[in-house]
């Protein structure tokens, strides 16, 4: 499994945003992510909706964090982009199971179903504000 270069922008940019603090400009996360204004934009528009970060119109508008850095886990930035986490088709979906959905008959989908399960448990105890200490105590 590998997450999509979207969900990885998103990860910067929902960083970014925190370790600014207050109400930061799309061109500005745009430079300093070194994602281009435009897939920033498409980003932003999808962390409003799902109210991880507020947007403000006008001349000192722009976006900020709806929520704590300590409260947004890097699963659910990775959910809101890409889905649930599944390493293997069938485990994301039963549409997907080319045994007609019959999970007792393949030894491999309880096994990628307890990756997948390990995996999303590991990543929404990782914070955005973990991503931050990181980021700070690198020097």
């Amino acid at each position: 499994m590998r997450i999509t270069q979207e969900s990885d922008y998103a990860l910067r940019i929902v960083t970014t945003m925190a370790l600014h603090g207050d109400i930061i400009d799309a061109s500005t996360i745009s430079e300093e992510t070194s994602v281009s204004q435009r897939f920033a934009l498409k980003i932003l528009n999808k962390l409003v909706k799902s109210k991880i970060i507020s947007s403000y119109k006008g001349s000192k508008g722009g976006y900020t964090l709806a929520k704590s850095p300590s409260e947004i886990t890097l699963k659910s930035v990775i959910e809101l982009i890409d889905g649930p986490i599944a390493i293997a088709r069938c485990v994301d979906s039963a549409e997907n199971c080319s045994l007609k959905c019959d999970k007792t008959a393949c030894v491999y989908h309880h096994i990628f179903d307890s990756i997948s399960s390990d995996l999303a448990r590991r990543l929404d105890n990782i914070t955005i504000s973990d991503m931050m200490n990181k980021i700070t105590n690198r020097g």
